[in-house]
């Protein structure tokens, strides 16, 4: 592409910042990572992850087959996420007979999109009914897939919440978020298109806020047997990007959440920068290739020249870039002459640039791949290094090394020193042969904040929780945090985070210390009483639920930092292994359609139990008993307790 075609774009150039977008949150479950934190540290141990796939999933040993046997998997192995069959369904208000028929993909989505605002300091309380917007990489729906293989009786009225449409908007449901709810499916590159669609939302003003997501739970073999028949997938379930050996790459699963904010509105709100997202792009191949699955030279050569345009910087600048690097023996060379074309033209020598790919740590998440690697690449850029690509033995012969400005690391290295942000490009391809490629620059470093407060100063530090148990496990959590990497923020910023970055749930808990220690301390029930006669007050009127103004305790200032995120109390929901209902109809209607704990005198209304719920009552109680039910009887059961005598009631007359 010639250089008059971009220079519209390059015009803009000295508006690029005021057009950034901020990364302020993240969060992920990838196969041995269940979050950021987890992720750097297996990539910078140099962790292969990937495993044996799970029984639950299919027999893959029985389906196995070298080479390209009809009907045959190529590999036994991928990536896989522990505990995917594990959710907390009383925080998000389902039955456990709800949980057990939602795809698991849009459990795991919900309890990461949380995990995600709490890692961004935003409080879904004061996210609801705003423009906030959901934009979510997908391409599967497996769960929907396998329960209308078992037959046409599947298909049922429950089965409509498992399309995938329903990915974004059971989480703008649940949070209340009122802007775009997209789903998005490009094939491997849906995530990264979905983030640039996102920040074209932002910079439109037609959202303040985003979250964005790439899902991808392979639960069943097909898709896998089909790639085997095309040669993609790895027979020893491993992804060699740049390789000799290179031959395929191995399926994954991964849920990647980030939370995006216009860079301007997080700056003056003081959130967290953990990145810059300073320009993106995305294209077709158009007829460029043979086919519409043959990649193209020409369209991954134009998205990068697009992208770092839409950036405002010089490609040359780019120190590092997160491949779509799926450990393909024909896509590979093709990659990386891309990047050398683009990337490499003008680059000083002894600056290559680095290429990495974290597929060969966890898989190749497909549809969710572009976006578990933006979250690599932003902690690279936080950590200032770019860790070792897995499995290069020897380097694929097809790329002329010696001539390209390129490097794969194969140990931990640090980024350049250059007196600027380090800048990092991440790049993702689809099968549907559009290309996408994202710019991020590295965030202003937030000095760390003195603790100004006097010694002798008391500190009022607040926790809440969905449930008793949950709140235990989160006090838990907190002496941890403090007694460990929360000892390097002020006292005064944990507590102003905790009380102002977290939304308040239903069970309380307010300790005060004068240090960190103290306040451990006091969490494990070892403290004292507030010395402090109007922070006692302030501790009793929180724990009783009542409103505080948190400005008037801390301060309208103040840096917001790194807290635990909510523990899950989390059960076992997956198809045929239902929970004990128990045989009588009381009991059978309390498990199926109950949303929270209850007691005798629970009103039916606030655990779920509505008119619907009781109709079924009676269709099963007539099926049981053979006898005709009168509705009007339905008005006097309003509790639990009422229910329970109702039920034995019309099942002894049946007798």
């Amino acid at each position: 592409m010639g250089d008059q075609q971009f220079r519209g774009i390059t015009d803009r150039e000295a508006a690029a910042d005021a057009r950034s977008v901020a990364v302020i949150g993240m969060a992920c479950r990838l196969p041995g990572a269940s979050g950021p934190d987890a992720l750097w540290d297996l990539l910078r141990e140099g962790v292969d992850a990937t495993g044996v796939t799970p029984s639950e999933r299919y027999d893959a040993d029985a389906l196995h087959a070298p080479g390209r046997a009809p009907g045959k998997l190529a590999a036994r192995r991928g990536g896989y996420v522990d505990g995917i069959a594990e959710f907390d369904a009383e925080f998000f208000g389902m039955s456990d007979a709800e949980a057990v028929e939602i795809d698991p993909q849009q459990r795991l989505l919900l309890m990461t999109a949380w995990e995600a605002l709490e890692d961004a300091g935003q409080r879904p309380d004061r996210l609801a009914g705003s423009r906030t917007g959901v934009f979510v990489g997908c391409s599967r729906a497996d769960y929907l897939e396998n329960a209308l293989q078992r037959g046409l009786e599947e298909a049922t009225a429950a089965q409509l919440g498992n399309v995938r449409s329903l990915l974004p908007a059971r989480v703008s449901h649940f949070f209340d978020l009122r802007g775009p709810s997209v789903v998005v499916d490009t094939a491997c590159s849906s995530s990264l298109v979905a983030v640039h669609q996102a920040v074209q939302s932002l910079r439109a003003g037609e959202s303040p806020v985003a979250l964005v997501a790439g899902v991808n739970l392979p639960l069943r073999p097909h898709e896998g047997v089909m790639m085997s028949q095309a040669g993609g997938m790895a027979p020893d379930g491993r992804s060699k990007f740049g390789d000799a050996r290179a031959d395929g790459h191995a399926p994954s699963d991964a849920v990647s959440v980030v939370v995006l904010k216009p860079l301007a509105a997080a700056l003056a709100d003081g959130d967290r920068v953990r990145a810059v997202i300073a320009g993106s792009a995305i294209g077709n191949d158009g007829r460029t290739s043979d086919t519409v699955l043959s990649p193209s030279l020409t369209g991954q050569c134009d998205v990068l020249r697009l992208a770092c345009a839409d950036a405002g910087l010089s490609p040359s600048d780019v120190d590092f870039v997160e491949a779509h690097g799926s450990g393909s023996p024909l896509l590979d060379p093709l990659e990386l002459t891309a990047l050398d074309r683009v990337l490499g033209e003008g680059r000083p020598a002894d600056r290559p640039l680095l290429v990495g790919s974290v597929k060969s740590n966890v898989g190749h998440a497909e549809a969710a791949s572009g976006l578990t690697g933006l979250i690599k690449a932003v902690l690279c850029l936080e950590h200032h290094q770019v860790p070792a690509s897995l499995h290069v033995v020897d380097p694929n012969p097809q790329v002329p090394w010696d001539e390209l400005p390129l490097e794969i690391p194969a140990r931990l290295r640090d980024l350049p020193e250059l007196g600027r942000p380090a800048v990092a490009g991440v790049s993702a391809q689809g099968s549907s042969a559009l290309n996408a490629h994202v710019v991020l620059r590295q965030a202003e470093p937030q000095e760390p904040r003195e603790d100004q407060a006097d010694p002798a100063d008391e500190h009022l530090l607040v926790l809440s929780a969905a449930t008793p148990e949950a709140l235990a496990d989160l006090a838990r959590a907190y002496v941890d945090h403090l007694r460990g990497p929360g000892a390097g923020f002020a006292l005064r910023d944990i507590c102003r985070s905790a009380a102002t970055r977290r939304q308040h749930l239903q069970h309380r808990l307010a300790v005060v210390g004068r240090s960190h220690a103290e306040l451990a301390d006091a969490l494990e029930g070892k403290g004292r009483a507030p010395a402090d006669p109007v922070l006692a007050e302030i501790a009793d009127q929180y724990c009783a639920g009542g409103p505080v103004d948190w400005d008037e305790v801390f301060g309208p200032d103040g840096a917001f930092v790194p807290l635990p995120t909510y523990p899950w109390q989390t059960q076992r929901y997956w198809p045929g292994e239902q929970h004990d209902e128990g045989d009588d109809l009381a009991t059978w209607i309390l498990g199926r359609h109950t949303r929270t704990r209850f007691h005798a005198d629970s009103a039916l209304v606030d655990i779920g139990i509505d008119s619907l719920a009781k109709l079924q009552l009676v269709v099963e109680l007539q099926k049981r008993t053979g006898r005709e039910v009168d509705l009007g009887e339905l008005d006097q059961v309003r509790t639990v307790g009422d229910l329970r005598r109702w039920a034995r009631e019309l099942e002894g007359a049946a007798r």
